[in-house]
This record gives C-alpha cells, structure tokens and sequence, in this order.
C-alpha cells in the first residue's frame, strides 16, 4: 500500500475545513496521530501528516500542542484552524508571523 502524499493530506484538511464551515462551526482541531490514523490506518507517515498540517494554517490559526523541535513533525502536534472564514485572500500563518 502506497503511503499519503503531503498533496492528499492537504486536501483531506482542507475538505475538513470546508465540511466544517459548512455546519457553522467556528473551527475544528487535529492531531497529527489522530488524523494520520484516520487517514492511513497502521502507516506511519507522521512526516507527510505534520507537513500538510503546518502548510495548511492561516492566518489566526493556532497551535494548541506545539512540538519543541523546528520541523514541528510528531504526533503530539495539535492544530486549531479557524473555518468561519475560508478565503482565499487569508494570508497564510507564515506570512502572518513572519
């Protein structure tokens, strides 16, 4: 069985996002073992899962759990992104803290 890509990660959390909108929720949380769990039962491809996950913040998006380490890439890894506004025009968490 072929391994996730950080392309199809991507667009699982960002249908993620969308479903949520959809339903009027304020945000939604993932953490990376969860969701990369959920996404590939038994596969260990914590470094696609975390990737994805930190690329995908906006602007105003928050890490609840933090890793230590600069590639943010383990399983505690839990992000908060905010859904109420899922424009395009949102700069993404980088440009934003920079």
């Amino acid at each position: 069985m072929k391994k996730w890509t950080q392309e199809q990660y991507a667009q699982q959390i960002q249908a993620l996002k969308q479903e949520a909108h959809d339903k009027m929720w304020l945000y939604i949380e993932l953490n990376a073992k969860d969701f990369m769990n959920e996404c590939e039962p038994g596969v260990k491809n914590l470094n696609s899962c975390c990737k994805a996950m930190v690329n995908a913040m906006l602007e105003g998006d928050t890490y609840i759990v933090e890793p230590k380490i600069r590639t943010k890439v383990a399983g505690a890894l839990t992000i908060r992104y905010y859904v109420d506004n899922l424009s395009p025009e949102r700069r993404t968490y980088k440009e934003a803290n920079q």
